[in-house]
């Protein structure tokens, strides 16, 4: 039973924001798509009924975002490629409005996509480059002593050091998988002295841009529910803007978990039925 304060916030929501491995999705190996969880597309569906906006919000990085997007579809998710986001989308906005020029990214095709279309100059992981302003670190299993020199010596010439995630693990339909960027950072900053300003969940930039997607106003923001699995990322996200954080325990969360305060959800569930129950 969802307590009585935490339904209404639930029923006057401006706006929701869901991830998607181990909170609507996880990845199936079988079709290289992904697999509904439990109630999912019954809770994007009556959203959608509803009119009240919503975007996806993955820390992946491995796909442009349209590519999710489809994946997302053809699992059977009313979610149009605009109403998926990557940290790669939080990025790309976020140097477009510091005026940063050139990025080295350390991430594939798909990790760079939303930083080309935004129009900013990518240089290649191991691509030899003065006068580069930013490292940015992502989706990247390709990653080899090479492009850890280059990376090394952009940041040694005062490149700032700029990240999707810093989060060891994510959900997958096999368990917790190792992301890419972590262990990346690590080694960077091992090397470098410098430690990544993270871009995607959950940092405030990948929040407001959330927020601008679903075109509502700054004064919103404690009336947008964040929903996922992980209280590192969405329930920390959430947490910090006043938003409600509604974490799931179908991926990366224990439910038995003993959290810090910064990152306990307000509200905890199973699977997602009472939210349909209450919402559809």
């Amino acid at each position: 039973m969802i307590p009585a304060d935490i339904s209404s916030r639930l029923r006057d929501a401006a706006g929701f924001v869901f991830d998607m491995d181990g909170t609507i999705a996880l990845g199936d190996s079988k079709s290289g798509g992904h697999r509904a969880l439990p109630h999912a597309i019954a809770l994007l569906e009556a959203l959608k009924a509803r009119g009240m906006p919503f975007v996806v919000f993955t820390n992946g990085t491995a796909k442009p975002p349209a590519a999710y997007a489809a994946s997302l579809r053809n699992a059977g998710f009313p979610v149009d490629d605009a109403q998926m986001l990557t940290p790669s989308s939080s990025t790309a906005a976020w140097l477009a409005q510091q005026g940063t020029g050139r990025v080295r990214v350390l991430g594939n095709a798909g990790c760079a996509a939303p930083l080309v279309d935004a129009g900013l100059e990518v240089v290649g992981p191991t691509e030899a480059a003065d006068g580069v302003e930013a490292v940015y670190t992502g989706w990247f299993r390709e990653f080899d002593f090479n492009a850890l020199e280059a990376a090394c010596h952009s940041l040694w010439n005062g490149a700032r050091l700029l990240t999707a995630s810093n989060v060891p693990f994510f959900a997958t339909e096999n368990g917790r998988a190792i992301g890419a960027s972590y262990p990346i950072n690590a080694m960077l900053t091992a090397m470098t002295g410098k430690r990544p300003r993270i871009l995607g969940k959950p940092s405030r930039v990948a929040f407001e841009v959330a927020r601008k997607v679903m075109d509502l106003p700054r004064s919103a923001a404690q009336r947008i529910v964040v929903v996922g699995d992980d209280p590192a990322l969405e329930m920390r996200m959430a947490n910090a803007v006043g938003a409600l954080s509604v974490g799931m325990a179908t991926g990366i969360m224990a439910g038995d978990a003993v959290l810090p305060e910064k990152d306990r959800p307000g509200l905890l569930l199973q699977d997602l039925a009472p939210l349909v129950d209450l919402l559809g």
